[in-house]
């Protein structure tokens, strides 16, 4: 039996948003995987906004902090999520076979009302994916 750890990659473009609440909700929802997040140009730190609105949750992303998306995170990951289909581009050609993109709206000039409701897609797109890779055989 394979026991070693899949891996899940999240990507977006600043890596203080978004994909930091994939990989906080995924690593939640998971028993058997591993989310990590990268962006393609990382802001220094995680948004206020998605601090709060995961504390909303009961998650703590606090010592988050964003990250460069580099060739060796795309290798380590089993799959790849990009957050929206203007990233797809920065994901290295032989790495798309295991890249699937989502569109989540970006977070950028959003109420924080409306960044709520994102968050809230977001919850729902992790858990619809877990269930999903949890039918494979090897997650």
């Amino acid at each position: 039996m394979d026991n070693r750890i899949y891996i899940i990659l999240f990507v977006c473009k600043g890596n203080s948003g978004r994909s930091q609440m994939a990989e906080a909700f995924f690593n939640f929802f998971s028993k058997n995987a591993k989310a990590i997040s990268a962006g393609i140009e990382p802001d220094k730190e995680i948004h206020p906004w998605t601090i709060k609105l995961m504390e909303e949750v009961g998650i703590d992303v606090k010592s988050q902090k964003p990250k460069k998306l580099t060739e060796a995170l795309l290798k380590k990951a089993d799959m790849i999520i990009v957050m929206d289909s203007d990233l797809i581009g920065e994901i290295l050609h032989n790495f798309l076979i295991k890249t699937e993109k989502w569109e989540i709206d970006k977070l950028f000039g959003k109420s924080f009302k409306e960044v709520r409701k994102i968050r809230e897609t977001i919850s729902k797109k992790v858990k619809k994916f877990g269930k999903k890779i949890s039918k494979m055989s090897k997650f």
